[in-house]
């Protein structure tokens, strides 16, 4: 489950698979994986399956998520959302795919679990420093005045007295 969660990237704002890491697990070449998507283009609308551009592929290979461009092997890959990685064990028709077909979905599923809860967690926080962010200022002021303070005392002792002693 972990290594399928370490193979979906974010792309256009979606949670995404690409073609090779697809084939890889499926246990296909990629290029049959491509060619079996091809033969069925009128099931992968955009929102299920889209190519990449070039500066996606660069900002890939910039955050290290894929080792260099030579691993796409010169052709443009094909990413695909979840809707497009479901679709795909329909094209797909073998044990295998349907096995892991399923391993992916559940990682989809545990990812958006885990960032719904993340949303909610910060939500939390947010409200709590709205709540009590008046009382770290009053805190931070009274803080502040005694510094001060206590500076002042300090350089009116170290004044030069004049006058009478």
């Amino acid at each position: 489950m972990q290594e399928i969660q370490n193979k979906i990237y974010e792309i256009r704002n979606e949670n995404v698979m690409l073609d090779f890491d697809l084939a890889e697990i499926y246990g296909v070449e990629t290029r049959v994986l491509k060619q079996a998507v091809r033969r069925n283009m009128e099931r992968f609308p955009k929102d299920f399956m889209f190519e990449i551009s070039e500066k996606e592929i660069e900002d890939l290979v910039s955050q290290t998520v894929i080792p260099s461009k030579s691993k796409f092997g010169g052709a443009q890959p094909f990413v695909f959302t979840e809707q497009g990685v479901a679709m795909l064990s329909s094209v797909l028709r073998s044990k295998t795919a349907i096995a892991v077909n399923i391993s992916i979905m559940r990682a989809f599923v545990m990812m958006r679990q885990f960032a719904l809860s993340h949303k909610d967690l910060s939500e939390k926080l947010s409200k709590l420093e709205d709540k009590y962010d008046q009382q770290f200022n009053n805190v931070y002021d009274a803080l502040k005045y005694l510094m001060q303070k206590n500076e002042k005392e300090r350089e009116q002792s170290e004044r030069k007295r004049i006058g009478y002693k």
